[in-house]
């Protein structure tokens, strides 16, 4: 894995801090407190941290059987995988990624990982995500890029049929370049869970 802490360590501490409070011309009969808002009608509530660990874990087992054949995350102990889930409940860059950084490894032959692990979303389809078989090194050993993922599975967020760009491609809230290798964005732009959640939404027109 490349030793690129600084990308791991912004994408790790980004957030998005949301709060909601009442205009200050609508009258109520005492003040109005702010407001911090589960969307409960667009997610599902988790009922239990137990289940948020599960899913959790499952998806990096999901993540790890692409990547590795499901080696690392069988190598590892129980100890390990607790680790991984503390690291991430308790907001805790070093515990995460010490254990973490294994499953960003690979042999130096293979240039990479077997398949890259990957969602992508779009808003103006009902299909949850595109999830797909994706090498990040093609057969005559170059590296695939984020554009040619995109073309692959999802071309019309990239080559629209009159030319004028009308999609953004968001990964944690940045636009990375087409260009950039597949390889280096699943191992630096991945979530915790492993995956690369790729975002397609439409083109600000302000």
């Amino acid at each position: 894995m490349t030793d690129d802490k600084d990308v791991l360590r912004d994408v790790w501490f980004g957030r998005i801090p949301t709060c909601f409070t009442l205009y200050q011309d609508e009258i109520t009969e005492r003040e109005a407190e702010p407001y911090y808002s589960f969307p409960e009608k667009d997610l599902l509530h988790c009922p239990s941290k137990d289940a948020i660990e599960a899913h959790f874990m499952s998806c990096m087992k999901e993540a790890d059987a692409l990547k590795h054949k499901s080696q690392v995350i069988n190598e590892m102990q129980k100890k390990d995988h607790k680790q991984l889930w503390m690291g991430l409940q308790n907001d805790r860059f070093d515990q995460f990624w010490a254990i973490n950084r294994k499953l960003m490894e690979y042999p130096a032959e293979e240039n990479g990982f077997r398949y890259i692990p990957f969602r992508i979303y779009q808003t103006t389809t009902e299909r949850p995500f595109i999830q797909k078989l994706f090498r990040p090194v093609a057969a005559d050993g170059q590296l695939h890029t984020l554009g040619d993922l995109l073309k692959e599975v999802c071309p019309s967020a990239i080559d629209p049929e009159d030319g004028e760009k009308k999609n953004q491609v968001m990964i944690h809230g940045i636009e990375p370049m087409l260009e950039t290798p597949l390889q280096w964005l699943s191992e630096h732009l991945s979530y915790p869970d492993n995956f690369l959640h790729i975002s397609i939404i439409p083109q600000p027109t302000d």
